[in-house]
């Protein structure tokens, strides 16, 4: 799974979501992209499971471009313990999704499998997507 391999400062706050992505909005590598309608956290397991899924459809044809990565990490607390006593353990990792970012980009294969490809990974994921492509966004 996808996580940061050193870390500075460990524990981070919360934050608040709020606002359109302003980076990582166009397609840069691939012809086909998936792109987030809102937002949210995605965990690496989401990724990784996202990614799974798209791999197996397209079989060995296409290649598969990750765009986020999970570099927020979140604490948890044990069961049964008393209040105090400071911030929890980090449990696990999440990407940080604004509307618009750019999740994955596919290349190298025709439109229908690519957009089957996506919608089985959107299925993964706790946010919601919609399907784009090279052309549709930057027609000239």
């Amino acid at each position: 799974m996808l996580m940061p391999k050193k870390v500075k400062y460990r524990k981070h706050q919360k934050g608040r979501m709020k606002g359109a992505a302003k980076r990582g909005c166009r397609i840069s590598f691939g012809d086909y992209a998936m792109q987030a309608g809102e937002c949210g956290w995605i965990t690496s397991r989401q990724i990784e499971a996202a990614r799974i899924a798209m791999t197996r459809y397209i079989k060995k044809g296409g290649k598969v471009w990750i765009r986020i990565f999970p570099d927020k990490p979140i604490t948890t607390r044990p069961a049964e313990t008393r209040m105090g006593k400071g911030k929890g353990d980090v449990d696990h990792w999440v990407a940080v999704i604004r509307p618009g970012k750019i999740l994955y980009e596919l290349g190298g294969i025709p439109r229908e499998i690519a957009k089957e490809a996506l919608r089985l990974a959107s299925h993964k994921l706790s946010v919601a997507t919609k399907f784009v492509s090279r052309e549709d966004l930057y027609e000239d």
